[in-house]
C-alpha cells in the first residue's frame, strides 16, 4: 500500500519543518535554495529522516520543477500517521 500528497515546498526559509496552512495545505519549508534538485534532495531526506524510512521509498510524481508535488510514499501509512510523524496537529471541527 502506498501514500501519495500534495506538499507546497518553500526553499530557502532557513529551516525545516512541515505545518498546515490556512487552507488545508502541508507546506514544508526547508534550508537548501530551488536549484540543481537540491530542495528536492533536502525534501526526500528530510521527510525520510522524520518518517523513519528510506529515502528510496520516497517518489517526486509531479513537480520536480516546481512548489508544488505530489510525492508517493511506499509504505504502509495512513495520512493520519503521516501527520503524526511529522508533528502537524490536525484541526478537528466540532
Amino acid at each position: 500500500m502506498s501514500l501519495i500528497v500534495e506538499i507546497k515546498v518553500v526553499p530557502s526559509s532557513g529551516r525545516q519543518r512541515c505545518s498546515v496552512d490556512k487552507s488545508g495545505a502541508i507546506k514544508c519549508y526547508l534550508k537548501s535554495a530551488p536549484e540543481k534538485g537540491k530542495a528536492n534532495y533536502e525534501l526526500v531526506g528530510f521527510l525520510s529522516k522524520r518518517l523513519g524510512i528510506s529515502k528510496r521509498e520516497i517518489t517526486i510524481l509531479t513537480g520536480a520543477t516546481t512548489r508544488k508535488k505530489r510525492l508517493k510514499f511506499d509504505v504502509d501509512l495512513t495520512l493520519e500517521q503521516f501527520f503524526l510523524k511529522l508533528g502537524i496537529e490536525l484541526q478537528k471541527s466540532i
